[in-house]
Order: C-alpha cells, then sequence, then structure tokens
C-alpha cells in the first residue's frame, strides 16, 4: 500500500479513519502559505472603514476567474489594474470581461503601495458574455 497522506490505512465502521504520514516524514508536506491579499474575512474593522473612506470609482472587468477567485479590472479614470478577490463582489451575478463595475479601493498589505478592488458593483452587464448567477452556475 501507498503511503500518502489522503489515503487512509484502515476502515473500520463507526471509527475515524487512521491515515499515514507520507514517506516523507513532513506534515506539513500539503500545507499551503497564505496569501497576502486581505479578503472580506480576515479584514480588520479599522481597515474596513478606511476602505469605506475611500470615493467610489468606475472601471471595467479585464479579467475574472471564477475557478481561481479572483480577477482585475481597469479603472476608468486610467493607472494600473485592479486586483479584485471573489470575497469583495456584490450581487448575484459573476464579473465577466467588459462588465462595468464600481468600486472602493483598500491598500494591499504589507507595504501598502497597491489598491485592491473592494466594494465591487456590477453596475452594467456586458450582454454579448452573457449573465453568469453565482447560484446556478449557468449563462443567462
Amino acid at each position: 500500500m501507498s503511503e500518502t497522506p489522503s489515503t487512509p490505512e484502515k476502515l473500520t465502521p463507526g471509527k475515524p479513519p487512521v491515515y499515514r504520514r507520507s514517506s516523507s516524514g513532513s506534515p506539513c508536506q500539503n500545507l499551503q502559505l497564505p496569501s497576502p491579499i486581505i479578503t472580506k474575512r480576515t479584514r480588520t474593522a479599522s481597515t474596513s472603514a478606511r476602505a469605506m473612506e475611500n470615493p467610489v470609482v468606475s472601471g471595467i472587468v479585464k479579467t475574472f476567474s471564477q475557478s481561481k477567485g479572483h480577477g482585475f479590472i481597469t479603472p476608468k479614470a486610467g493607472g494600473d489594474e485592479v486586483f479584485c478577490h471573489i470575497s469583495d463582489i456584490e450581487g448575484e451575478y459573476v464579473p465577466m470581461a467588459g462588465d462595468e463595475v464600481t468600486y472602493r479601493l483598500c491598500a494591499i498589505p504589507p507595504k501598502m503601495e497597491k489598491f485592491q478592488a473592494v466594494h465591487v458593483k456590477i453596475v452594467n452587464l456586458t450582454p454579448e458574455s452573457g449573465f453568469l448567477s453565482w447560484q446556478s452556475n449557468t449563462n443567462y
């Protein structure tokens, strides 16, 4: 039997499965480093308050991957593309390339030099790409 962290060694009804460590012996083999991007779930109250003080700006969705959970927005006023995390999208539709959105900017730690879009709302859907709902996962 191959020793992998995801393969149970022994299955007994009514008892939890027993797992073996991989041959490397490291319990941290499958762990990933945390992302430096602050999501709505982990954002502090003070960071959220600062973001709400920023003006609402508009832009066009350049890309958005529902499976990866993020995308980028091109600001209408020009400048660098802005990162957008899936947890900061408000509304029932998945953003698609070409959709017009409004958002606020929130500095990304630790250097606070770049920004991400928060409180993202779609204000004009692009009919050519269809409308993808979060719940149904189908185009309308």
